[in-house]
């Protein structure tokens, strides 16, 4: 571990401090009233929300997770999140407008204007907790393992020590501030986290090289970078179809509808629809989450790439990992790891930039987790079952205290993960299965609450059997082996299988119960105006917008091989960035007509 110098510190400490003061100053307007606290009262602007929106998913573990694929997959391996623009965009085009519509205080309030009577209350009860406090935790756990990593890899801490600092330094201005101190502060947060970003793929070359000389050049060439830049799976090999399936047709094809994962819902939800909702107004919804689909996907990705690339010659192997950090518990050396270790070689001055870029990134997603799981637990239990006639300042109260408590939960939860792959597989296989409703249930009405219950029961029991029971009754052997394993991982058949068997199981339950009263359903009509005969032209929209994105994501990355040297690679770039510009002009003009 390379220490840091007074320089590095001074530029932490002066990060840290500009965050809380930002907290302090939202802290008065958050405190009116749980409106302003969860919602920033509905006046956010789009450029806003759309920059709050990706800082929020850059999070300190997303380059770990980004290296991890890299290193074990390639860079081709990132189609796993990559395709879920599919679903970005669809809420882009067809469902952002219906959420601003709803006026509703947080997602969780559809079940009670889209179904009707106990179910629909317990549906909205039981989600409340189930994801404001158990699913939430598990995602703040995985962030937080990543914090554990790099507190490890640059400050040399014991896990405990990193997750105090951390917790209590986000703790104070998400308290403090609610969502407008959130959103302000991810504005700035993401500023410094992409200049981190930038500057560590620049120091990252230059490790690539004696005495930091490293060039593009020599990093694509080295064998060990090489075999991992494809953008797309090899179509040779011995075990080129069960690569093809898993990280590109599987994602493609079924995962990005099939599956519920944080800020990629089908249809919406969680703190991308908390956004939604308090943006000024339908345009400023729509035009939100379309500038964090262009910054998440396409500006993002190739600074973390490139780092993970260059990881692969200065920490070719896990062992390599061990030996550069003999004091980390060996738990938590994993491949995910070499992100913040790469950034451990960084000169003074830059080393504290980027480490303060990492703690933004940390920061403003654990902010944001914390605000959006306080307000279901506040706003969709508390408020509407314990106590209905709670004054704003105790529910505003009542928000802090949740927030503390899921403070301390993420904590024990980060102890308890290993690796940030692990804890990404875990989530999407919770959500195997559930996603199709959440983008038909709109228009669907023969969709009701008990639809949603048995998908919501079923794909939990199926991720429990294939964690705990699979192994006893010797499925995941059987998986493993023979023709299955030529076509799918292991990993990739538990997410096929569990979406057949909850996909399968919430129509058996939809078909054999009644559906939502009529008067519920004229209502919902009458405020959603969801018309399905303006889907053709959202669906169009839709792939325009992802044909825009990958072009510019994949024009860029081979720019940057072209640069170093990849035969043709300038040329490809160059005509994938024409290719967004004109997919950009026609959706422009499809918008505005």
């Amino acid at each position: 571990m390379k220490a840091l110098s007074g320089l590095d510190i001074g530029i932490i400490i002066a990060f840290l401090a500009s965050v809380v003061v930002i907290g302090a100053w939202a802290a008065k307007r958050a405190s009116k009233s749980a409106e302003d606290f969860f919602l920033s009262g509905r006046s956010m602007p789009w450029w806003l929300l759309g920059v709050s929106m990706v800082a929020c998913t850059f999070s300190c573990d997303t380059p770990n997770l980004v290296t991890d694929i890299v290193r074990t997959q390639g860079v081709a391996g990132n189609w796993a999140w990559w395709a879920f623009l599919l679903t970005g965009m669809l809420t882009v085009f067809v469902y952002a407008k219906l959420w601003r519509r709803s006026e509703l205080a947080t997602d969780l309030g559809f079940y009670e204007i889209r179904y009707a009577g106990a179910p629909a209350r317990a549906l909205r009860g039981f989600r409340a907790v189930y994801l404001g406090f158990v699913f939430n935790v598990v995602i703040m756990g995985t962030v937080s393992l990543a914090a554990i990593k790099i507190g490890a890899a640059i400050f040399g801490l014991s896990p405990v020590v990193t997750l105090a600092i951390a917790l209590a330094a986000v703790g104070v201005y998400a308290t403090l501030g609610g969502l407008t101190g959130s959103i302000w502060a991810d504005f700035y947060q993401y500023t410094v986290a992409m200049v981190g970003a930038v500057a560590a793929a620049y120091f990252a070359v230059k490790m690539c090289g004696p005495d930091g000389t490293g060039t593009l050049a020599g990093l694509f060439k080295n064998p060990a970078v090489a075999e991992k830049m494809r953008l797309f799976p090899a179509l040779s090999g011995t075990d080129w179809k069960s690569t093809l399936m898993t990280i590109f047709i599987l994602p493609v094809a079924v995962q990005w509808w099939a599956t519920w994962y944080p800020g990629a819902e089908p249809g919406g939800g969680g703190y991308i629809a908390q956004r939604m909702l308090s943006a000024k107004d339908e345009k400023n919804a729509v035009g939100a989450v379309m500038l964090f689909n262009f910054l998440h996907y396409a500006l993002r990705s190739w600074p973390w790439l490139i780092v993970a690339l260059a990881s692969l010659v200065v920490f070719p192997d896990l062992e390599a990992l061990k030996t550069a950090f003999p004091g980390a518990a060996e738990q938590f050396v994993k491949h995910d790891m070499a992100y913040p270790a790469m950034i451990s070689k960084l000169p003074a001055g830059w080393l504290g930039l980027v480490a303060a870029s990492l703690i933004a990134a940390y920061m403003s997603t654990i902010a944001t987790h914390l605000n959006w799981g306080s307000s279901y637990l506040v706003q969709d239990f508390y408020v509407r079952f314990i106590n209905p006639k709670a004054s704003p300042k105790n529910q505003v109260l009542v928000g802090r205290v949740c927030m503390l408590v899921l403070l301390v939960a993420c904590a024990v939860m980060a102890l308890i993960l290993e690796n940030a792959k692990g804890g990404f597989d875990l989530i999407l296989q919770v959500g195997a299965g559930t996603g199709l409703i959440y983008i038909l249930r709109w228009f669907w009405h023969r969709l009701n609450a008990w639809s949603e219950i048995s998908a919501m029961i079923i794909s939990f029991a199926v991720a429990c059997f294939f964690q705990w029971g699979a192994p006893a009754c010797g499925l995941t052997g059987w998986l493993e082996s023979d023709w299955r394993a030529e076509w799918l991982n292991l990993s990739a058949w538990k997410l096929i299988l569990g979406v057949l068997v909850t996909t399968i199981g919430w129509l058996a339950v939809t078909f054999l119960t009644r559906p939502e009263p009529k008067a519920v359903l004229d209502a919902f009509d009458a405020k959603i105006k969801a018309d399905l005969r303006v889907l053709p032209r959202g669906v169009l929209c839709m792939v325009l917008g992802c044909l825009a994105v990958w072009s510019c994501l994949f024009g860029c990355g081979y720019l940057i091989y072209g640069i170093g040297g990849v035969a043709n690679g300038g040329l490809i770039g160059g005509v994938l960035l024409v290719v967004s510009a004109a997919a950009t002009a026609v959706l422009m003009k499809l918008v505005r007509n």
